[in-house]
């Protein structure tokens, strides 16, 4: 009776409950091995913890019925009946897509409030922002996300006056599609005190409304912080999204304690799908939420603190990465050094001391190259699997690439930032320059783990595209033909293998999640089409048909 609810439960497209075995057959199965290459199989066999029992090169046979024994002593275990099967009808599976660098919480909030990242203008933002504000009356803040100046073909960033022309009766702040910039109105600014006289902080810069980096610390300060139940509502629209795409676990990089309380509550209800494997926001978000060391995994492996996320700099968007030399479109300007060189390696040394991952975001090259020599000088104190890791690494002096196969430095890149920056990295810096910017497959050729990841909200956190991206070069509108330094594209084996074993090798779970080999979760998707040998513009497009997580299906197309 049980094996046939569980039947009906399959045929139906119910989630699967978590202690039933079964198999997943009839699929084109593509999967990696412990060493990245890509394994065939026609039949997906899960046991009853929700894990991967067998790859099958073949259909799954039925076991016969075991044979009445004459004596007692000769009977043996009986055949193992599935509780559940599944003809996928020829289906693509694939292992569940992993993004090694995210933002939940920022994902969720974009999906609750005030969200530009459509705009294609200056007066499309405004009018978009006139609309939310005469729909959202009696808030007492507008608060918002995903403007890029680029797109608007400023040339500079948006001013007070013109997000005043708006919206002038209520303060607002809209933070900049890379989370690395802040545009305020008129009564933002002054409730946060800041005139035409105050000076930005270390690591910061004031321009024209607009709070760059450190300097944005001086709204947030004075903001109303989202409610428990507001961070509640967006971590389930998170999920929905991150799930819909087939992500089914991400490295969330600043989590504070805000937001692990969130991810708590989820799954003490039971409603926490996605994987999610913390980094703190700093040192006292870092001892707040795990103490004296990483926690264990919880949640049947959901949910972990393992490591703290640090800032060395900005992004190139806002002209906050730092540069060895100045910007192209802004002599005088190097970007923002937003961590002093002692500061960074003691608290760097602190973070060691108790075991914790370091993930050091890095974009400009002279970040880049202070991480490096912060790490080969803390390297010869704390020995062992350190596996430091250097968040965007996206402009990389040519001679500092080799230096990131030393110490078993991660380098944690996402594919989506050159397909989206191109035009904007050769205004800041020109083409001479880029020449170790948005390096993957040096760092392969160097012996470097290579995770693959979206910075969302930053840029989507749909990882076809980011497959896509990092196989052609390329964006969406296929350009530019053939791709900007296209002997950095990688296969389509090192793609899959960067969002998929990399991404969990570089956050401590590859032995829990990412490939599909024996004993690990059973993450899968059942996709469209076949990947492996479609072009990358066609990866683009694919749809996820199905998610499970743990052998559980957690997600149907159209349900």
């Amino acid at each position: 009776m049980r094996a046939g609810l569980l039947a009906a439960l399959a045929a139906m497209a119910l989630p699967i409950p978590a202690w039933a075995s079964g198999v997943i057959d009839n699929v084109n199965g593509i999967a990696l091995d412990a060493q990245g290459q890509v394994v065939r199989f026609n039949a997906l066999l899960i046991d009853d913890e929700g894990k991967v029992e067998k790859l099958l090169p073949g259909r799954y046979q039925e076991p016969p019925p075991p044979k009445r024994k004459k004596r007692k002593s000769e009977d043996g275990p009986a055949p193992k009946r599935l509780d559940f099967k599944l003809d996928a009808g020829g289906k693509t599976l694939i292992p569940g897509l992993i993004d090694a660098h995210g933002h939940v919480m920022g994902l969720g909030l974009s999906l609750v409030t005030l969200d530009l990242s459509g705009t294609r203008s200056l007066a499309e933002a405004q009018a978009k922002i006139r609309a939310y504000a005469a729909a959202n009356t009696g808030r007492k803040w507008i608060i918002g996300t995903g403007w890029n100046q680029e797109l608007w073909g400023l040339g500079r960033f948006p001013t007070t006056a013109e997000l005043d022309a708006a919206v002038p009766d209520i303060p607002v702040w809209l933070e900049r599609v890379d989370g690395h910039a802040g545009w305020a109105n008129s009564l933002a600014l002054k409730a946060a005190g800041i005139t035409a006289a105050t000076k930005a902080p270390p690591g910061g810069r004031i321009e024209a409304g607009v709070l760059v980096d450190r300097a944005m610390d001086l709204m947030t300060r004075v903001m109303p912080p989202p409610a428990p139940k507001d961070r509640d509502i967006a971590l389930e629209k998170a999920q929905q999204a991150l799930l819909a795409i087939g992500v089914t676990a991400i490295a969330d990089m600043g989590t504070s304690i805000e937001d692990w309380q969130a991810f708590r509550r989820s799954a003490d209800r039971g409603a926490l799908r996605v994987r999610i494997m913390a980094y703190a926001r700093g040192l006292e978000d870092m001892v707040l939420i795990a103490g004296p060391e990483p926690t264990p995994w919880l949640y049947d492996d959901h949910l972990r603190m393992g490591g703290v996320k640090l800032a060395l700099d900005g992004a190139l968007g806002s002209r906050g990465a730092w540069l060895k030399a100045d910007y192209a479109d802004a002599p005088g300007q190097k970007g923002l050094a937003m961590i002093p060189s002692t500061q960074l390696r003691n608290i760097m040394s602190r973070a060691s001391m108790d075991n914790f991952q370091i993930a050091a975001h890095a974009i400009g090259d002279a970040a880049n190259s202070e991480v490096l020599d912060a790490i080969t000088e803390l390297a010869e104190t704390y020995k062992g699997d350190r596996r430091w890791r250097i968040e965007h690494a996206q402009i990389v002096s040519p001679g500092d690439l080799p230096r990131f196969g030393q110490f078993g430095i991660v380098a944690s890149m996402q594919p989506g930032h050159a397909a989206s920056d191109w035009r904007m990295a050769m205004a800041r810096l020109g083409e001479a320059r880029l020449k170790g910017a948005y390096a993957w497959k040096a760092m392969l050729d160097n012996r470097v783990p290579l995770a693959f990841g979206s910075d969302v909200p930053a840029e989507s956190p749909n990882p076809f595209p980011g497959i896509a991206a990092a196989m052609s070069r390329e964006d969406a509108k296929g350009e530019p033909p053939g791709g900007r330094m296209p002997e950095q594209r990688v296969s389509f084996d090192a793609a899959l293998d960067g969002f998929t074993r990399q991404a969990a090798y570089a956050g401590f779970a590859e032995k829990r999640f990412g490939s599909l080999i024996p004993g690990q979760r059973a993450d899968f998707l059942l996709i469209d089409r076949d990947i492996s040998v479609s072009r990358p513009a066609d990866i683009r497009g694919t749809q996820v048909l199905e998610t499970w997580i743990g052998g559980k299906r957690v997600y149907v197309k159209g349900q």
